[in-house]
């Protein structure tokens, strides 16, 4: 059996941290996920997606996430049931984040210039620390090997000056 979805899209609002009753972070939001096709004559339109996330990835998209910003998320589907406060059953689809990354350019408040990400990302199933050359961070704990840096936005920002060397390995 497979369950797995990668989406990208903005954030409707800004995430809020809760905590559950035995000290477990949780947060909740909304993303909008332009669609790839538009009808000539239609404005483009948007697909919205119920996303939650847990301990360690929650805390961090409500530290660095704010509503209009860019994420990448990677996580399952879940579906559940509950009964609302009017009595009547509800029936939710969500995507419960195992790993969420930013894909867009960072608000940089102190100077107001903004300044790319590279390939950052946070994932709740791994050990800490590891860390890929040249400023770009992955927090992946679900996979013990670290995946290739992408450069999605091809932004010369993306890419960094090797010093000419003659003393390379290879």
């Amino acid at each position: 059996m497979l369950n797995r979805v990668i989406l990208m899209g903005r954030l409707v609002s800004d995430p809020e941290l809760k905590t559950t009753g035995t000290g477990i972070s949780v947060t909740s939001f909304r993303i909008a996920v332009d669609r790839s096709y538009v009808k000539s004559g239609e404005e483009r339109k948007a697909d919205f997606f119920d996303i939650v996330c847990w301990r360690n990835t929650a805390e961090f998209v409500c530290r660095y996430f704010g509503k209009g910003s860019l994420i990448a998320v990677e996580g399952q589907l879940q579906s559940r049931t509950y009964q609302a406060k009017d009595g009547t059953n509800r029936y939710v689809v969500e995507v419960v984040a195992d790993n969420v990354s930013f894909t867009g350019e960072r608000r940089d408040n102190s100077n107001g210039y903004n300044q790319g990400y590279g390939n950052q990302s946070y994932g709740d199933n791994q050990s800490y620390g590891s860390q890929s050359y040249g400023g770009n961070q992955t927090y992946r704990q679900d996979t013990p090997a670290q995946a290739p840096t992408s450069y999605q936005s091809g932004a010369n920002s993306d890419f960094q000056d090797m010093p000419l060397d003659d003393d390379l390995p290879f």
